[in-house]
């Protein structure tokens, strides 16, 4: 019976230990610093939106692509997944082209992007339903993921399935070896430690970086996800969007794509801008005739994104004499990435255990 060690309790290191722990044949640890219902700059998983907005090329697209359908079978079928569908509407000012924000939404602007046949309701919008300084729009039918109820839901998952969850702390990616529940050291270490493979000992990939993005959690209800490519009046890396989360969650208003600041502490004049912006794009959050003050505001949160200069890592190699696959490095759609690159690391630890088969 191989033994597996999943390091990484966020979205990504959940959902490899659920798909493993699928297999019978597998007995799998997860051991983390931070579990779901911790809060920390570190821990990226609890702050994200978290929705599907494809972001990545054609030439990119099969983790996001290898997702959808997982996320559709849990909106419809699985309630207390907490994943709900959305109507997305996205907005493209051709004066943001080539800033960090448009970079991030590679595709997503398009009004003839590679996921048209994917996602349900895929339309052009029409002039007279741009936003002001839009372009051009698009809208479809999106997914929208309450974070605080789905992360603990993979976790109890992962316990029906026989999976162990310990908290520990490592300095270096061979140690996870040794925290196996049977006592006995793993086979496999599986790495989905996010933002902090930059500063794991074995790992230390030094081209992932954090995106930091400031958001604002309101009890408003915004009929719709909005998404815009840039913004007027703020710092570089500012952008627009809304999202409601599923199951009571709140609103979502973002946000920042701030790369290389680690800044932990939300800024109160960005939050500031940040409700405006939502207000102007959506004047629906609130009662006619207010501004701002009709927010009702739940918290300020900042969340670092583990971006990773050449995207995702989904690689196998040996380090210190132990294997270890390697699964993280998700920037901003770890969530709509995580069933197809959770499924390739998968693949790796089988490949791993039986390479004679797979000559």
């Amino acid at each position: 019976m191989p033994n597996i060690v999943v390091v990484g309790a966020g979205v990504s290191g959940l959902t490899t230990a659920l798909l493993l722990s699928k297999d019978p044949k597998y007995k799998v640890t997860i051991i983390a610093k931070y579990m779901p219902g911790d809060y920390d700059i570190e821990y990226t998983s609890p702050w994200a939106g978290a929705n599907y907005l494809p972001f990545s090329t054609k030439e990119g697209s099969r983790w996001e692509k290898g997702t959808w359908p997982e996320l559709v079978r849990l909106a419809k079928d699985v309630p207390e997944a907490g994943i709900h569908f959305q109507e997305a509407l996205i907005y493209n000012r051709n004066k943001d082209a080539g800033g960090p924000v448009t970079d991030w939404f590679n595709d997503l602007l398009s009004t003839n992007p590679w996921f048209k046949d994917l996602v349900p309701n895929f339309r052009v919008l029409p002039k007279s339903m741009m936003v002001p300084g839009a372009d051009s729009g698009t809208a479809f039918t999106s997914v929208c993921i309450n974070t605080a109820v789905y992360l603990p839901y993979l976790v109890s998952q992962c316990l029906a399935n026989g999976v162990v969850l310990k908290r520990a702390v490592i300095t270096h990616i061979s140690e996870a070896a040794t925290f196996h529940h049977s006592g006995r050291k793993a086979d496999v270490i599986v790495n989905c430690t996010g933002l902090l493979a930059s500063k794991l000992g074995g790992v230390m990939d030094a081209t992932v970086t954090p995106a930091r993005g400031q958001i604002v959690v309101v009890r408003n209800t915004p009929g719709a996800m909005f998404t815009v490519s840039g913004v007027e009046g703020g710092e570089e890396g500012e952008c627009c969007y809304i999202m409601q989360r599923a199951a009571g969650g709140g609103t979502v208003l973002g946000g920042t794509y701030q790369k290389g600041n680690w800044e932990s502490q939300p800024d109160p004049n960005t939050a500031l801008r940040i409700m405006k912006r939502a207000v102007e794009i959506c004047p629906a959050l609130v009662e006619k005739g207010q501004g701002v003050e009709g927010l009702s505001v739940v918290r300020h949160g900042v969340g670092l994104r583990p971006l990773r200069e050449n995207g995702v890592r989904v690689e196998k190699e040996k380090i210190d004499g132990a294997w270890v696959v390697h699964n993280y490095g998700h920037g901003g759609y770890g969530y709509q990435t995580s069933y197809a690159c959770s499924q390739g690391a998968m693949d790796l630890v089988d490949e791993v255990l039986s390479p004679k088969a797979k000559l």
